[in-house]
């Protein structure tokens, strides 16, 4: 099981609204829990059933319909900071307005230190992640008016 799987796997699990997805066959165990720890042990057979064993849940994501423009949602998997350091200010507060390109929080991925930036201008009503947590791709950052 390969990186690319995994991200598929959390893609899917993102759209259709579940929390935790277990995958056990010859060689590979793995579980994901949203808001939660991801354990992974690779093994040497690929896992191709894997994608193909969550469309089940296709009628769930569709009954459920997210809030159009408010909401800032998380690009990658990673821990969320919403300053550069444990010192320094945050990036932005409630109540501050940004523009298109501006920082709002860093997104640490493999050690990686990913910057992202407003793709909106608008005012942050809520910043709905905490500092150090992890996040996984669509979780929602902050709400922007």
């Amino acid at each position: 099981m390969d990186l690319k799987e995994i991200r598929k796997i959390v893609e899917l699990m993102n759209e259709h609204e579940l929390s935790y997805f277990h995958l056990e066959e010859e060689g590979v165990n793995l579980k994901l829990k949203k808001g939660g720890e991801v354990l992974a042990i690779p093994a040497a057979a690929p896992a191709p059933a894997a994608p193909a064993a969550t469309p089940s849940a296709s009628p769930a994501a569709d009954s459920a319909p997210e809030p159009a423009g408010n909401a800032i949602t998380a690009p990658m998997v990673g821990t969320f900071y919403s300053s550069s350091s444990p010192d320094a200010a945050p990036y932005v507060k409630v109540g501050d307005t940004v523009s298109v390109g501006q920082t709002l929080c860093i997104i640490e991925a493999m050690k990686v230190m990913n910057e992202i930036e407003a793709e909106t201008s608008g005012t942050i009503t809520a910043i709905v992640a905490k500092d150090g947590d992890p996040v996984q791709f669509g979780d929602p950052l902050f709400q922007i008016q």
